[in-house]
């Protein structure tokens, strides 16, 4: 098997691995690992080789992006102290411990070599909290804590990191330049993902053309990477820049086509890319094991340190921190998602799984340092970043479905239906708000005009039922069963349509490029 069979068989199995995950109550993520795990053991499969420089921004551009599109800039204005909590402040200590651990237990380790397994090992990857929670049916606040969190705590890790790097490869440390650098990196980010997301938006309205539209979305978050890069400025914060602009204020209501397809291709991207990233972690494994060949004991004693450690500075500052986000919550005025129990905290705590960033940091590592000399201790980093990674998304991904389910954390599924009513009722008053409005410039019959009310108040009953009185649902409900009835024919009609031209292309003299425009002017037509 070569490299380019392998990627076929990591992007099949990250296709293979939903509805798997699906059917056993297990995230896709940890499943392509452990499949990654079975890959990388097997004699006929090759060890990969791709450069450990392209791994960041081959794979994060477009999974940042993704993830992005799910949320919005109000939640993370609304949760902007636990993000801050636990993206910012949470790395800085859970790099600080690891480094003085390490630094203890790992003899020879330079504190600066240190702080870079500190920094690596220290975030939760946006990638796996997203997809593991989001298949848990977890309080949406919950959601976007850890949406949150994973979105931002690169950006401080990864500074982190190449400041400790720097200090170890040119032997000389200075904290204010290095907190120069952070800030720097920062406002370049910023800079870059705001320009780079207005220009984006200027140029789908050149565009026009969905497609082309849709092509640009993919583009951008890599340009966005690599010139914040270019400019020594941070390329996760610039793709989330850009991507939170863009979600902000290219939305046109009334663009279905490209929404739709948008939501499509975008669930695409991230359903192959992730299964790729999660299946090299695992084919990554050779790396470690080759490491630690003959020195499992002493090697394996260090690695579940470092985890015991990573996972214990977690819970440890969840605790105070979730107290003190909720007494500084009691003095707002606004409403603010935070974790309401201690229930919640531990999912919280146990949903801090490492994954595709730490790898590529891990493998980024320099072999030497300028003076020429080895890079001190880098086989041994790479084997306890291994080791945490590892048990950090294998161990608890595994488990945290066990854990929600145990704890009894869900979703408060009234408050969804309530917001979801509240949407209904908004969305059919603007209906009738536009109708009267029709009205008042041009003339309507009677039988149009009351045709129409009923469509506007149709509008809030399909959304959500709830919104009729339980007397007057019932006369709804069969309305809508005849309508559903006289849609059903109409479909199988257009089927009947499609089908016929469908088959015309494969006669003689057809015209392909014909029928397909044909063809797609029934599937629009379907799905009004």
């Amino acid at each position: 098997m070569d490299q380019l069979a392998l990627l076929f068989v990591l992007l099949l199995g990250a296709l293979v691995s939903v509805p798997v995950g699906d059917r056993l109550g297990l995230p896709a993520p940890v499943l392509m690992t452990l499949f990654g795990i079975v890959l990388a053991v097997a004699d006929f499969v090759p060890n990969v080789n791709i450069p450990p420089e392209l791994i960041l921004p081959g794979l994060l551009p477009p999974l940042l992006y993704a993830a992005v599109r799910r949320t919005s800039w109000r939640q993370f204005t609304a949760n902007k102290r636990p993000i801050f909590l636990l993206a910012v402040a949470l790395v800085f200590v859970t790099t600080l411990c690891v480094a003085v651990v390490a630094n203890a237990i790992v003899p020879g380790l330079p504190i600066a070599a240190a702080v870079a397994l500190g920094a690596l090992v220290a975030p939760p990857d946006p990638v796996a909290a997203t997809a593991v929670a989001g298949q848990l049916g977890l309080p949406r606040r919950l959601v976007s804590i850890l949406e949150g969190e994973g979105l931002f705590n690169d950006v401080t890790a990864i500074v982190l990191y190449h400041v400790a790097i720097a200090a170890v490869v040119s032997g000389t440390f200075s904290p204010w330049r290095a907190g120069l650098d952070f800030l720097l990196s920062a406002v370049v980010a910023v800079v870059v993902g705001l320009v780079l997301g207005w220009g984006a938006n200027r140029l789908m309205d050149i565009l026009g053309d969905a497609t082309l539209q849709i092509g640009l979305t993919l583009i951008v978050p890599y340009a966005s990477y690599v010139i914040a890069e270019e400019l020594h400025g941070s390329g996760v914060l610039a793709v989330l820049t850009t991507a939170l602009f863009i979600a902000e204020y290219a939305t046109d209501a009334d663009d279905v086509m490209t929404r739709l397809a948008g939501y499509t291709f975008w669930d695409i991207v991230d359903t192959l890319v992730t299964g790729v990233a999660f299946g090299l972690i695992g084919l990554e494994l050779h790396n470690a094991i080759r490491t630690a060949a003959g020195r499992w004991s002493e090697m394996l004693g260090w690695a579940a340190t470092i985890v015991g450690v990573v996972v214990l500075v977690r819970l440890v500052w969840l605790l105070p921190a979730t107290w003190l986000t909720k007494r500084l919550h009691a003095r707002r005025d606004y409403d603010e998602e935070i974790p309401t129990s201690w229930r919640e905290t531990i999912v919280m705590w146990w949903a801090g799984m490492r994954g595709v960033a730490s790898v590529a940091l891990a493998l980024a590592i320099p072999l030497r340092t300028d003076d020429g000399s080895a890079f001190p201790d880098r086989d041994e980093i790479v084997f306890i970043a291994f080791g945490v990674i590892m048990a950090t998304l294998v161990l608890q991904g595994l488990t945290l479905p066990w854990l929600v389910k145990r704890l009894g954390v869900r979703a408060d599924t009234d408050r969804e239906k309530e917001i979801e009513k509240e949407l209904a009722v908004r969305a059919a008053k603007a209906a009738r708000r536009r109708l009267k409005e029709i009205e008042q410039v041009e003339e309507l019959p009677e039988d149009v005009t009351e045709q129409m009310l009923r469509r506007a108040f149709e509008i809030g009953f399909r959304i959500s039922p709830d919104v009729v009185e339980d007397e007057r649902r019932e006369g709804h409900e069969k309305r809508m069963r005849r309508l559903k009835r006289l849609r059903r024919i109409q479909q199988e009609m257009l089927s009947a349509a499609r089908h016929e031209v469908l088959a015309a292309r494969s006669e003689p003299g057809a015209d392909p490029e014909i029928v397909d425009r044909v063809l797609r002017h029934l599937d629009v037509r379907s799905l009004r």
